[in-house]
């Protein structure tokens, strides 16, 4: 019996918190649309505030991520009534909401909430965002490759020693630098056995200097389709484990050097055929190339050989041979 009455305790405690998380996210729609309405009027203004974000802060007691999550939303609610809808019906959560209004911010008129609110039904709010970069590339290719390359050019990393010697490592990588980072790390820092009891951090730590040390270098791994490669209006981003969508030009720098496996999917997504074929500047392709120019041939650069990678001029996505002609 008090098993039994623990089990019902337990799933009204589950239905309980489901109920409260739709009135939250409810609530979380109303006070989106007023903070919509709020950006639109000059109260902000007149009590001496810089924006209408920066009143909810101090009047609202939210952080500023939060205030401006509201105020986009409720602006973009007009493009989206069905979602808004789902919300009220449980089908979705205002976190979906808040990537799908980020979404039509970014995209402005080619918007079509038709193709996102499928996708938001069946998917965690997580794997929805990742979707959505999906559709954003879909939509915009030339769009998405630029938000790609401003990361690419605000990556940082500060290296500064401590009084004690230690080195300190503070920075932030883009998207693709990341999971290269990742995928060369995450094989050496698994634990060792058994008896291995330290914490995530410190065999991060370790990994890093075991591959400074020598350690394997990292493979990594990307998916397109040949749409995706051609750079054809509407394909879907790539995709590589731990990074966001990669966009079509960023996946043509990656493949320049690389090995390439073909694999072709019948329309039920049955595997109809396979191969592989080379494509990495290597061997006595590269000596050559080192021997030619002797450093990087990029204006105003004069990195020594061994630094750099080779490069196709024409690539061979369109044809181009890995003959030194054309490196």
């Amino acid at each position: 019996m008090i098993l039994a009455e623990r089990l019902c305790t337990d799933d009204q405690v589950a239905r309980e918190l489901i109920e409260t998380e739709h009135l939250i996210g409810i609530l979380q729609l109303k006070a989106s649309r007023l903070a919509a309405e709020l950006s639109r009027s000059d109260v902000w203004d007149r009590e001496g505030y810089n924006s209408a974000g920066d009143w909810m802060r101090f009047k609202c007691q939210v952080t500023n991520t939060v205030a401006w999550d509201r105020i986009r939303v409720g602006e973009e609610l007009h493009r989206m009534p069905e979602s808004e809808q789902a919300v009220y019906d449980g089908e979705i959560g205002y976190a979906h909401l808040k990537v799908m209004a980020r979404t039509a911010e970014v995209v402005g008129a080619k918007f079509d909430e038709s193709m996102l609110l499928p996708l938001a039904r069946e998917t965690s709010p997580g794997k929805f965002y990742y979707k959505s970069l999906h559709y954003r590339h879909a939509v915009d290719a030339k769009a998405y490759c630029a938000e790609q390359t401003e990361l690419v050019e605000n990556r940082r990393l500060s290296l500064s020693t401590a009084e004690d010697g230690c080195l300190l490592v503070s920075g932030v990588l883009d998207p693709v630098g990341g999971a290269a980072v990742r995928t060369a790390l995450e094989p050496l820092a698994g634990k060792s056995g058994v008896g291995d009891d330290r914490e995530l951090e410190r065999r991060y730590a370790d990994a890093l200097v075991e591959l400074a040390c020598g350690g394997r270098p990292a493979n990594l791994h990307v998916t397109a389709t040949v749409e995706t490669l051609k750079g054809m209006v509407g394909a879907a981003g790539g995709e590589m484990e731990f990074s966001l969508p990669l966009s079509s030009s960023t996946i043509e720098r990656m493949a320049c050097d690389c090995s390439v496996s073909r694999v072709l999917l019948s329309e039920e997504s049955v595997v109809i055929d396979m191969g592989r074929s080379r494509r990495v500047i290597a061997g006595p392709a590269k000596r050559a190339l080192k021997a030619r120019d002797g450093h990087c041939v990029w204006p105003g650069c004069e990195r020594p050989a061994s630094w750099c990678d080779g490069h196709h001029l024409v690539h061979w996505i369109r044809g181009g041979s890995t003959d030194l002609d054309n490196l």
